[in-house]
């Protein structure tokens, strides 16, 4: 299983945010870009890298640190948050991305979807699958859409999606372990697709879990801030699955 620090931006400064909520913001570092040297240093290899400005605002704002951390590291970036548009995903692949992740653009232009899996190819292009109570969340998790998550992944995945990223955004940044069961069932449910788990990690037992159920990968955010998992632990898990 592929172990992902996870970097959420807002106002060009690492943050993370509590079950999504904006009220909620906890500032962690200014320079996000030096928090990105210490992930590479540590021997990652991905990085999962969120605009939440550009998720509340529904297009992409802080181009800058994608471009400084693609430039100042070998990360394997991928980028979301504010991808609504050909201009927009265009410029964040430009910019060094090498993976974006499209949430709710696959709810609200899903036709933008189909031509960037046909224009891109479907290596290139993560679903972003964020389950609020059953229902797929939207616009920075701010709106349910009518999709239940079911629903929502077998119709993306009929168009050819191979990677997905699930969060449970009742999950997210409580630091109180992922949701297992949800993502048991998507992962018995769509054997063939690369679930990458995300929200609630708190320690490596969590990350043992989840390897022992077959994930693909896990993004870490506040536990590795908060230090309930070091770097250099996320980094021995990865080098064992590389082998």
């Amino acid at each position: 299983m592929y172990i992902i620090p996870a970097i959420d931006i807002i106002g060009g400064k690492c943050v993370r945010l509590t079950k999504g909520n904006y009220s909620s913001k906890r500032e962690y570092s200014t320079d996000p870009v030096d928090v990105a040297k210490n992930i590479e240093q540590a021997g990652l290899t991905k990085l999962h890298l969120v605009d939440l400005d550009g998720a509340k605002q529904r297009h992409v704002v802080n181009f800058t640190v994608l471009e400084q951390i693609a430039h100042e590291t070998n990360l394997e970036i991928d980028f979301g948050g504010g991808i609504q548009s050909d201009e927009d995903i265009e410029n964040v692949f430009n910019a060094g991305a090498k993976q974006v992740t499209a949430g709710s653009v696959a709810i609200h232009h899903p036709e933008l979807l189909i031509k960037w899996l046909e224009l891109f190819g479907p290596e290139k292009i993560i679903l972003g699958a964020d389950i609020n109570e059953d229902k797929v969340a939207i616009g920075a998790w701010e709106e349910k859409s009518n999709f239940t998550w079911l629903e929502f992944l077998q119709d993306k995945s009929a168009l050819g999606i191979i990677y997905v990223i699930s969060t449970d955004v009742q999950k997210d940044g409580m630091l109180e372990g992922p949701s297992f069961s949800l993502y048991e069932q998507i992962n018995t449910t769509f054997p063939n697709l690369k679930l990458i788990a995300s929200g609630g990690v708190s320690s490596l037992d969590d990350l043992h879990k989840l390897e022992a159920m077959n994930i693909y990968g896990a993004i870490v955010g506040k536990a590795f801030y908060e230090g309930r998992v070091t770097l250099g632990e996320m980094s021995l898990m990865n080098k064992r699955h590389e082998r």
